[in-house]
């Protein structure tokens, strides 16, 4: 797992070699093993390197290819690179163990259609000197990020966003849109970010630039595989098969590892699939708390000891998240309501010693394990709601969010005003932490709110004569949770907290392979009679029914205790920083925060740390006095 900067046609640009040096300092974090550039008359290339795989010299980067044409800066990892090794040495002679040298194999061998052949997570950027041709690629579930500005027909791209503004040198603009879709869900969607010049590649996509032209182009989606051949394989089977073999490969590392265990679900298949895989000790961790309501540990304990693994616990004290809290800002490439955790967690395994951990994220999404699932399941059979008139809905609206005025409430009354009962228009609503209309309070007035991007994304891929219509309804509602949080709130979180602290976090849930399989099965295998029925069933006798049973948590700290009491000095000067965001009602914004601390039904603690995390963001990142 790796940095990569740069900078393709870069002739406009002074001392660009100084330049992208500057962004490999910046994002060492994210390959402290190693550090380089190459640079010719086209193009400058650097790298930061965290050895993972063949730890030898020979594959440092950016590589160069044996006949001197092909250079590639590479950050991820090629899960089936072994296998692909063998088919591509009758032509190829390779010089090194690492896949980064054999995806430089596989291009000369079969061009960029190569992608499709790849099981991995990556992103790189490719240089064909011989065809003058350069390439940007993104994995298939954008698990490792890419952001590339285009400018004077060059090409500056990173897998920081901090480090394009470095390169830039000069003031960057937040598009007040961007704001309001933070706002609405804690996140900013591919292909925006938080600068609003600069862009990510959007997942499963490559860009290519040449002297004639510059494209970007999908090479693989959710919905070219609706069609699955079962062969009559009993699902069960071939889903415990596919997660096997998916945890097996992401096990392949030249440096010690170890496996997030917070004792739920998800994290307890992935150790006991480890156990089952693997003849070495397993090493595990979890993240404890004295406060007992969001303490795990008797669970996480219970798989530790039927596994036999080396267990570590990691106690968080609010003193001391207090004394760091401004560590993980400082780090944060993109702003996020929910990566905290997982930079806390991740530097304490880096902290013992490890580069790379096993992470349950992406069993959620596939396996209909939120409520979003069942929600809009009952929602779907809900359709005679829409009988009645637009005005006796709105009256209804009204009557519920007065009566009961908290987000609940006003989600069920934004679900009342829509136009229709479909799900691109509510799936949307569940998602958010402000509805509409509390944002509406806080920003100008004369801002017109834009459609969200999952509303969007929703309509043009999933409605009717679109190419995932025929998608079951709960596939539907899974490939909107992969689109939109998965994506742009828990995989950006965890490789930019995991890589702030040098540490790569693998996903094996997220094999393309059982995506697509579990994505071509029937509602009736799947629908939620409790939490990920199809995933536990194909796992039986792996874990305890104490576990299967258990009441989800999820990975979250006691936000709401320690903004109201340790961390409210740091919150309240993090929302003062809002004020010089010029289409933000400051006044309405601190009645806000006022109306928490007085402890108000109204005002939810994710709204709130939202409000933190971008005056912080803002405050470190723009340099922005107030």
């Amino acid at each position: 797992m790796c940095g990569i900067n740069g900078v393709f046609n870069h002739q406009l640009y002074h001392d660009v070699e100084i330049k992208v040096k500057s962004m490999n300092d910046l994002t060492f974090h994210r390959g402290p093993d190693f550090s380089a550039i190459y640079k010719d008359d086209k193009v400058c290339l650097g790298h930061n390197r965290l050895s993972i795989i063949d730890l030898d010299d020979k594959s440092n980067q950016p590589f160069i290819s044996n006949d001197k044409n092909v250079i590639i800066s590479y950050n991820g990892e090629i899960y089936n690179f072994l296998e692909l090794k063998e088919e591509l040495s009758k032509n190829y002679k390779f010089k090194t163990k690492s896949d980064t040298e054999l995806i430089i194999a596989a291009y000369q061998t079969w061009g960029i259609q190569m992608l499709e052949k790849f099981n991995g997570m990556f992103s790189f950027a490719l240089w064909d000197k011989l065809n003058q041709e350069f390439y940007l690629c993104r994995d298939r579930l954008g698990i490792k990020p890419l952001y590339y500005v285009e400018e004077n027909e060059s090409i500056i791209f990173s897998s920081s966003l901090k480090a394009i503004k470095l390169f830039k040198d000069q003031q960057l603009s937040i598009n007040k849109d961007d704001i309001v879709d933070f706002l609405r869900y804690g996140t900013i969607h591919s292909p925006n970010s938080f600068i609003d010049e600069i862009k990510s590649l959007p997942r499963a996509s490559f860009l290519m630039a040449s002297n004639e032209e510059t494209f970007t182009k999908e090479y693989w989606s959710f919905f070219n595989h609706q069609n699955f051949d079962h062969n009559n394989e009993e699902p069960h089977e071939k889903i415990r098969n596919l997660i096997l073999d998916s945890v097996d490969k992401r096990l392949m590392s030249d440096v010690p590892y170890g496996v997030f265990l917070s004792g739920g679900i998800d994290s307890s298949i992935l150790v006991a699939a480890a156990s089952k895989v693997s003849s070495q000790e397993l090493n595990t961790f979890s993240i404890v708390f004295k406060d007992k309501i969001f303490d795990e540990r008797k669970f996480s304990r219970t798989i530790s000891r039927q596994y036999k693994t080396a267990h570590n616990e990691i106690e968080i004290h609010p003193d001391e998240l207090l004394n760091q809290i401004e560590e993980p800002f400082k780090l944060m490439d993109h702003p996020t309501v929910d990566g905290i955790n997982t930079y806390f967690i991740s530097k304490a395994v880096h902290d013992k010693g490890f580069k790379m951990a096993i992470s349950g994220a992406g069993s959620d999404e596939l396996f209909s394990g939120y409520p979003v699932f069942k929600n809009a399941l009952e929602l779907n059979n809900k359709k005679w709601l829409y009988s009645f008139p637009p005005q006796l809905r709105k009256l209804a609206s009204k009557l519920i969010t007065n009566i009961k005025p908290n987000e609940q409430s006003k989600k069920i009354g934004e679900i009342l005003n829509l136009r229709l009962l479909e799900l691109p228009y509510y799936y949307p609503v569940f998602r958010k932490i402000f509805t509409d209309s509390d944002i509406k309070k806080i920003i100008s007035k004369d801002i017109i709110l834009k459609s969200s991007y999952s509303f969007q994304w929703g309509l043009k891929e999933l409605s009717f004569k679109e190419r995932g219509e025929k998608l079951s309804f709960l596939n539907k509602v899974s490939s909107l949770e992969i689109e939109t949080y998965l994506q742009n709130v828990l995989l950006r979180d965890a490789d930019q907290m995991g890589m702030a602290n040098s540490l790569e976090i693998r996903v094996p849930f997220l094999d393309h392979r059982l995506v697509e399989y579990v994505l071509s099965l029937s509602d009736k295998l799947k629908y939620p009679q409790y939490p990920k029925k199809l995933l536990v069933d194909s796992i039986k006798g792996w874990i305890p029914q104490e576990i299967i049973q258990r009441k989800k948590m999820g990975f979250v700290f006691p936000w709401e205790k320690w903004i109201k009491n340790e961390l409210q000095d740091f919150c309240s000067e993090s929302i003062k920083h809002l004020e010089s965001i010029h289409f933000l009602n400051f006044r309405k914004v601190e009645l806000l925060w006022n109306n928490f601390l007085k402890g108000k039904s109204q005002v939810h603690w994710q709204q709130i740390w939202t409000l933190v995390v971008i005056g912080k963001w803002i405050a470190i990142n723009l340099n922005r006095k107030r």
